[in-house]
């Protein structure tokens, strides 16, 4: 009679966990999204809960949140989540930094490497090179500051293809539309049909960081948060490292 009364208590507390994991809906974008997708399933199964997310460009997440798309969890850039909560979209006090990531160069498979070696070198490449493909996220924004720094935005403005929002600038390079192209390093590691070359050089290397923010309108909150604390715990760094980004 004891075992039973064990067996139907240990039954009730597995029903009143499942009962309480909710479905968190995240909005995301897409720089951090391999390493992003190992711990969610960690997550997932760890808790009981299940994570939607949606991955898609800058434009196209500010786009989601200004119609008014519910979800949960925010992840962009961290000054666009701190524009979230400027807008009231994000909830106060909600960012905490996820990880970061530096602005890498990448050519179809099998092509010739540039040497990005040094700031010499890399202009150098860039001034050789017939086509540069760019995102509309924030390494797109960044590559065009370092044209103006090394002054040769005029020489490469001709050769410059920017992607739509949500497409990865490898499609580009990969397709051979363009030879090289930039992009965070963490969305060209993984990337099928190109070879990451490597980031930029010395000085005009800058990282983006990227980060959490609860929605104001957040029906889950509370696995919001746990999400959050989860992805951003001291032992998620190995992952993070692993997919081309930093711990933040």
């Amino acid at each position: 009679m004891k075992t039973v009364s064990i067996v139907i208590a240990a039954g009730a507390l597995v029903f009143a966990i499942a009962a309480s994991a909710g479905e968190i809906k995240v909005v995301s974008t897409q720089a951090t999204q391999e390493a992003y997708q190992e711990l969610v399933a960690q997550f997932e199964k760890a808790t009981g809960h299940k994570v939607t997310t949606t991955f898609s460009g800058t434009l196209n997440v500010q786009k989601m949140l200004a119609g008014g798309e519910p979800f949960d969890v925010i992840i962009m850039a961290g000054p666009a989540i701190d524009e979230q909560i400027k807008l009231g979209k994000a909830a106060a006090g909600s960012r905490v930094d996820f990880a970061q990531s530096g602005t890498g160069m990448a050519v179809r498979k099998g092509a010739a490497k540039p040497d990005i070696s040094s700031v010499d070198a890399f202009k150098r490449a860039l001034l050789a090179t017939k086509s540069i493909g760019y995102s509309t996220g924030p390494s797109g924004l960044y590559i065009l500051s370092v044209f103006d720094k090394l002054g040769i935005a005029t020489e490469v403005k001709s050769k410059l293809k920017q992607t739509p929002s949500g497409v990865f600038v490898g499609t580009l390079i990969a397709d051979g539309e363009t030879e090289i192209g930039f992009q965070q390093i963490s969305e060209l590691v993984h990337f099928a049909g190109i070879d990451y070359v490597g980031p930029l050089p010395g000085e005009l290397q800058r990282m983006t960081m990227f980060s959490t923010g609860i929605h104001t309108g957040a029906k889950e909150a509370d696995g919001a948060r746990a999400l959050v604390k989860y992805i951003t715990a001291p032992g998620a760094a190995s992952i993070i490292k692993k997919h081309g980004l930093e711990p933040g």
